[in-house]
């Protein structure tokens, strides 16, 4: 298991205002909303979440340092946990031409409006149980999906990627590194159910048995 960072330059890309994220609105219906994840949270207003997620374009490059890192080819099979819209598995296939996707993700919502490419590979289901049989892909990836989960159910979705992963894995969760990450966190978080420090994290991944690699994204 390493650190592999690919996502915190486009994460801090991004301006957050963390105080008005908690006093311009009532944060917690706000969260209420979000955690349906349906449209108010993928395109309705920026309380509730994305505030409009659409495709453009922002995570080839990502797509670009994954192939490249864990020299994945065509003939791989790859798994996306958290799948969203499938934004990152459309650039998968355009970076490797005639690879093979497949995506799940807890909204109906996203699955209904994913890319158009993807779509046909992509279920509704929940990380801490996946519809494929052991050992199916060579590479699983999951991008700040996990931490959504409860403690309880963080155990069983790990144990669930390195089941159905034969190769590489990777996962990115959101993290802190201290107390104004922390308070940051706190403050713009819809959807967060597990807060935990790298090493908390770390932790967690070797009790269950996760082998891959990991990276996290904080809110500085």
């Amino acid at each position: 298991m390493a650190y592999v960072d690919f996502v915190m330059k486009l994460h801090n890309s991004t301006a957050r205002d963390y105080v008005a994220r908690v006093v311009s609105h009532d944060k917690a219906a706000c969260a209420e909303v979000a955690t349906r994840f349906g449209e108010d949270y993928w395109d309705g207003d920026r309380r509730y979440g994305y505030g409009g997620y659409r495709y453009d374009g922002r995570w080839r490059p990502i797509a670009e340092a994954m192939a490249t890192h864990y020299g994945l080819t065509p003939r791989d099979r790859i798994l996306d946990v958290g799948c969203g819209k499938g934004f990152l598995l459309y650039e998968l296939t355009q970076v490797l031409p005639g690879v093979e996707v497949a995506g799940l993700d807890i909204s109906q919502y996203a699955i209904d409006h994913a890319k158009d490419e993807v779509k046909p590979f992509l279920k509704v289901g929940s990380a801490v149980s996946l519809p494929w049989p052991d050992r199916t892909f060579d590479f699983v990836v999951s991008i700040t999906t996990l931490h959504n989960l409860y403690n309880y159910e963080l155990a069983s979705a790990l144990k669930e990627i390195e089941r159905v992963g034969r190769a590489n894995k990777h996962v990115i969760v959101e993290s802190y590194r201290n107390e104004r990450e922390k308070a940051n966190l706190l403050y713009w978080q819809l959807t967060c159910r597990s807060f935990y420090t790298p090493k908390e994290w770390e932790w967690m991944f070797q009790q269950s048995g996760y082998t891959g690699d990991y990276s996290y994204i904080v809110f500085a």
